[in-house]
């Protein structure tokens, strides 16, 4: 189930909500148990068996958090008073072995099921390119990636290292945790949430209009973003990736597109997570802050995908070492956060290649300087520069592979000899005033207003009067055809 979907919008998120106000004057603890309920009913609705699997990693991490806090496999004999955060300092060898099964369980799972078709290829790839036909491992079994895992397995993570560093404090509660886990703004998509910044929330939050109302406009503006620009620009993309040759003006004019889309596709999906949250009585952190006006790519990854750079920094690098083993090896817990970061998005040497591509500039630009190596340029010189560099990474998150990749990048240079015949045909089809249209809308968004979160600050009259881009929305939504969501894969 999406957001942008007639079966949430008309059916599943009224019933909710009549379903989690009617709870208004229940214990906190009954509202989060009609959150999981939702939750479930949510992500098994493409797939039902998935729901075990969520359930499975909710249940362990929570038992390795009480055996971290209470220092026992046998916790429930100490069940008395709270559960104070563990005090910072040397852990037992017990809590120690139990954050490992935590930390494997977790990423055993996650590379399983993101990983085995990809290992199994690339295995294949490799003995039959060395001339070591008979080696290959020829099986018919594939691997059905489940919706959203790469989020809640990291959410869930996140929760027993907070217990076992001494940052959060484990909650004896099932039901508590479980909400965290499953809530189903953030379930599937994001934002990547830390514990530790929902947990006061779960036990206690407050229900207030400012919140609904900044939660409706945060999920219409979202809507809109997604429906009204992202669709379109991903169309672009599409025709353009998708086309054998294209001319080098058209091979910018899809780069071009799929940036929009992307941008638009995600943040508006967060825009509608935030503003469900809201609706529910929670506060979910930021996650865009104007990322293509960046002026560097270290920059652009403080305002990219806000909790997932984040996640990374608190979970990988700084354990890595971070920078705090000298120079040469800061570079390559930067480069090596980013690889991963790569593979996280998806099983592909493309995605490998463009973590790639951000951690050698991260670390390039830590060793110049912390300030911008871009400086000698004016500032509207560093935003286009750093936007092309985003712009040639897309080209490998986009391309089904490295070959058609090399393509397309050829095309983007110039270095393309003969351009299919129907490429003409393609222009005209490019340049439609709807498509153009389109893109010139997103250029203004992205350069020349303020996002949804400024702009749902302070609410007037006025500004509301803008939802109205909610009722375009829901009109194009019932004759477009196309609406994927691009983070859904991951």
């Amino acid at each position: 189930m999406v957001f942008s979907s007639h079966i949430f919008i008309y059916y599943f998120l009224p019933i909710a909500l009549i379903l989690y106000y009617a709870l208004w004057k229940a214990p906190q603890r009954w509202r989060n148990l009609s959150l999981i309920l939702l939750g479930y009913i949510f992500y098994g609705w493409a797939n039902p068996k998935f729901i075990f699997l969520m359930f499975g990693t909710t249940f362990i991490d929570w038992l390795i958090s009480l055996v971290v806090a209470y220092n026992s496999w046998h916790f429930w004999r100490d069940w008395k008073g709270d559960v104070k955060p563990l005090p910072k300092g040397e852990r037992t060898k017990l809590q120690r072995h139990a954050i490992v099964i935590s930390i494997v369980s977790n990423l055993l799972m996650l590379g399983f099921f993101k990983y085995f078709n990809f290992t199994m290829d690339s295995y294949n790839a490799l003995v039959t390119a060395l001339g070591l036909q008979e080696w290959q491992w020829d099986t018919f079994f594939r691997v059905i990636l489940p919706l959203g895992i790469s989020f809640y397995t990291f959410q869930s993570l996140s929760y027993t290292i907070d217990v076992y560093r001494g940052d959060a404090k484990a909650m004896r509660n099932f039901i508590d945790f479980s909400c965290f886990v499953s809530m189903f703004p953030h379930l599937v998509a994001g934002p990547i949430l830390k514990f530790s910044y929902l947990a006061d929330q779960l036990e206690n939050r407050v229900l207030t209009l400012d919140k609904f109302a900044r939660g409706v406009a945060f999920f219409a503006l979202g809507m809109a973003k997604k429906v009204l620009i992202a669709n379109p620009c991903g169309k672009i993309a599409d025709m353009c990736f998708n086309a054998g040759s294209v001319h080098t003006g058209d091979a910018w004019y899809g780069i071009l597109g799929y940036s929009g889309q992307i941008y638009f596709d995600f943040s508006g999906y967060s825009d509608m997570a935030i503003g469900l949250g809201l609706m529910l009585g929670f506060v979910f952190a930021r996650n865009f802050d104007h990322p293509y006006r960046s002026q560097s790519i270290t920059e652009f990854w403080r305002r990219w995908h806000i909790s997932l750079s984040t996640w990374l920094r608190e979970y990988l690098y700084i354990p890595l070492g971070g920078n705090r083993l000298g120079k040469f090896r800061t570079y390559i817990n930067l480069a090596l956060t980013m690889l991963l970061g790569g593979l996280w998005h998806g099983a592909s040497w493309n995605f490998v290649i463009w973590g790639g591509i951000h951690g050698g500039a991260l670390a390039i630009e830590r060793g110049i300087g912390k300030k911008s190596p871009y400086d000698f340029l004016p500032k509207f010189a560093r935003v286009i520069l750093t936007f092309i560099i985003v712009l040639f990474a897309w080209v490998f998150f986009r391309a089904p592979n490295l070959h058609a990749t090399m393509n397309y990048l050829s095309s983007m240079v110039g270095l393309v000899g003969h351009v299919q015949s129907g490429a003409d045909l393609l222009s005209g089809i490019l340049y439609q005033p709807y498509y153009v249209f389109s893109m010139l809308v997103a250029g203004v968004l992205i350069w020349a207003v303020p996002d949804t979160w400024e702009y749902t600050q302070k609410l007037t009259w006025p500004k509301m009067l803008a939802m109205a881009v909610f009722l375009i929305s829901l009109i194009a939504l019932r004759t477009q055809e196309y609406n994927p969501f691009i983070y859904f894969i991951f």
